[in-house]
């Protein structure tokens, strides 16, 4: 996921892709708890994924704040 395609993005998507993350990295723990997860790398990308949405979320924040 590249931030390009993030900012094309409303707030209210890109919370909702936030969440869907979030559940996501929480679902993969479990799986390498129970050692099933193959791709130990899924769970730092998708933190990282987290990180990128939760950044553009305040570009737009503060954009929108500035404008005001």
């Amino acid at each position: 996921m590249k931030a390009s395609e993030l900012r094309d993005l409303s707030i209210g998507e890109l919370k909702e892709r936030h969440m869907a993350l979030a559940q996501e990295v929480f679902n993969l723990r479990f799986q390498r708890a129970a050692n099933q997860l193959e791709d130990k790398r899924k769970i730092r990308n998708t933190r990282k994924d987290i990180a990128r949405v939760l950044t553009v979320i305040a570009q737009k924040e503060q954009s929108e704040g500035g404008e005001k």
